[in-house]
């Protein structure tokens, strides 16, 4: 039987990928009003697809296959090939996803200029050739092994690519990456999803790396279908506050190395810098000066132990009605701790405001900065300044114990590294392990102990 074909309508949701023969105006799969879309999508069959199919695959025994290493690129940065394991891994396909102008287009144009020892292509879909020219002028590198091709076709590009053999792809973006076996219009769920598996056989046929960036919506999360997610073999999320000069490149899912390492960048004139030391970055110059509100915390993102202020004023409602505002922390996980303070410590906050503040524009969901937040709370509300030599990590739960954390001695060393004298600990927590420490290690069980131990 001769093989047959015809189009139909589709309908897709342009955030999250949900198919539907009809218009909806409500995404059934992630929620959202007005997000279908119509598409044009070719329906191909042929009688004997299936079984030959089915006579290509052969089950191996698992106990008969040779594990094999994956062969590493090992990328200028020490950053990048911390999040991705210890290098690019050959024909793998890597995402990198951000909100404009964070830095993502830079980051990569910066670490293939300094690959001296292989050839590798651009495919930039968003920007001229003179606009990269006068980006890579202002990084101060200048490669005569990277290519760019400016193109949005991609059967344009691969017939580029076969030609010029590279042994690295970078596609910025593949939002903007139309194919025409596609009739939808760019960026949509079906280009992207037909364009990104292209470029996954592609990686896996040649063992080149693939490169793709990718844009993200309004509420974070990567563009396109959910299905690209699934595609690649890693996803980087490099984010931060475009207001200040730190970035941070996370990894969201990795089938070749872990999840939980970070890289942490500084934007500076001529790129991005790394980081070496977090901690320090994080920590005003002030430290010296002690006033109410004020402390040290310990988190844990990802993998590194991290010191961060913690900023907190606490005053009298001036129109009534008491405002809670937050910069880089849980609004709600900040209402629990004042509930927890007005019912366990007999504080009187309901009639005041509360203003938290991390410093440095990092976003901390670690509950383990619980302690902090709260001594910072009560230390601004009685205008009592705490020590800038401790530090404070654990758990406050809801009948105003403090509950252990994890990773509690990487967080006491980075304390002890960085020269603190003490730290506020839950009690318990390091059990039998003082003496490896040589700083102050104070442990506490509830709240009242903690007030009794800051303001006695």
């Amino acid at each position: 039987m001769a093989k047959t074909s015809k189009t139909k309508s589709v309908y897709f949701c342009q955030n999250c990928g949900y198919e539907s023969p009809k218009w909806m105006g409500k995404c059934p799969g992630c929620g959202n009003w007005n997000t279908f879309a119509e598409e044009k999508i070719n329906v191909s069959s042929k009688s004997s697809g299936l079984k030959d199919r089915l006579e290509s695959e052969i089950p191996v025994k698992l106990s008969d296959i040779e594990p094999l290493e994956e062969t590493r690129i090992k990328m200028p940065s020490g950053e990048l090939n911390r999040v991705l394991g210890g290098g690019l891994v050959v024909g793998s396909l890597t995402l990198i996803g951000g909100e404009p102008g964070i830095g993502k287009s830079t980051l990569l144009l910066q670490n293939i200029l300094s690959i001296r020892n292989k050839k590798i292509l651009y495919v930039s879909g968003e920007e001229s050739a003179s606009q990269l020219k006068l980006r890579s002028d202002r990084l101060g590198k200048v490669s005569d092994k990277t290519f760019i091709l400016c193109e949005t076709n991609l059967e344009n590009i691969f017939t580029q690519i076969k030609k010029l053999q590279p042994q690295l792809v970078i596609v910025d973006s593949i939002q903007t990456i139309i194919t025409e076996n596609a009739e939808s219009a760019p960026g949509s769920v079906t280009q992207v999803r037909e364009c990104a598996v292209a470029f996954l056989r592609y990686a896996k046929e040649s063992g080149v790396p693939v490169l793709l960036v990718g844009h993200i919506n309004k509420d974070g999360a990567i563009a396109g279908p959910k299905v690209l997610e699934h595609i690649v073999d890693t996803v980087l999320q490099f984010e931060g506050d475009r207001q200040y000069l730190y970035r941070i490149l996370r990894s969201i899912k990795n089938r070749f190395g872990s999840t939980s390492e970070i890289g942490i960048y500084e934007m500076v004139e001529k790129g991005l810098r790394e980081v070496t030391n977090p901690s320090e970055m994080l920590l005003s110059d002030n430290r010296r000066e002690e006033m109410s509100g004020i402390d040290i915390g310990v988190t844990v993102e990802g993998g590194r132990p991290l010191m961060v202020e913690v900023q907190a004023l606490v005053s009298t409602a001036a129109y009534g009605t008491p405002q809670r505002s937050v910069t880089g922390y849980d609004h709600r996980r900040l209402n629990m701790l004042l509930a927890v303070l007005e019912k366990r410590a007999k504080f009187r906050l309901a009639q005041k405001d509360v203003f938290l503040n991390i410093a440095g524009g990092l976003k901390i969901t670690d509950p383990g900065l619980d302690l902090a937040v709260v001594t910072a709370v009560m230390s601004s509300n009685f205008d009592v300044s705490v020590s800038r030599k401790t530090v404070f990590v654990g758990e406050v739960g809801l009948s105003g114990e403090i509950r252990t954390v994890t990773r509690i001695e990487q967080r006491v060393a980075e304390a002890e590294k960085l020269g603190f004298d003490s730290i506020v600990i839950p009690r318990e927590n390091l059990k039998g392990l003082k003496d490896k420490f040589r700083i102050k290690i104070v442990e506490v069980a509830k709240i009242e102990e903690l007030l009794r131990y800051l303001f006695q």
